[in-house]
């Protein structure tokens, strides 16, 4: 018998955007997947183990620019 993975809103800061990984749905709406704020999720999502932190973002996010700069004449 495989293990459930049951996860917690209590792991998450309810700031934080995580990635919704399956559709959640809930008797007054539909959660497609996606990346959703954790406060905006429904407690079931977390209970079925559809909900992963996202991966950390590498580097300065100051060092992050436009990948196409605009030529200035």
């Amino acid at each position: 018998m495989p293990l459930e993975r049951r996860l917690s809103r209590a792991m998450f800061d309810a700031a934080e955007i995580v990635q919704l990984r399956q559709v959640c749905i809930t008797p007054s709406r539909l959660y497609e997947p996606g990346h959703y704020i954790v406060g905006n999720l429904p407690d079931i999502a977390f209970e079925m183990g559809l909900v992963e932190a996202l991966p950390p973002v590498r580097g300065n996010s100051a060092e992050i620019g436009d990948p196409h700069p605009k030529d200035t004449p």
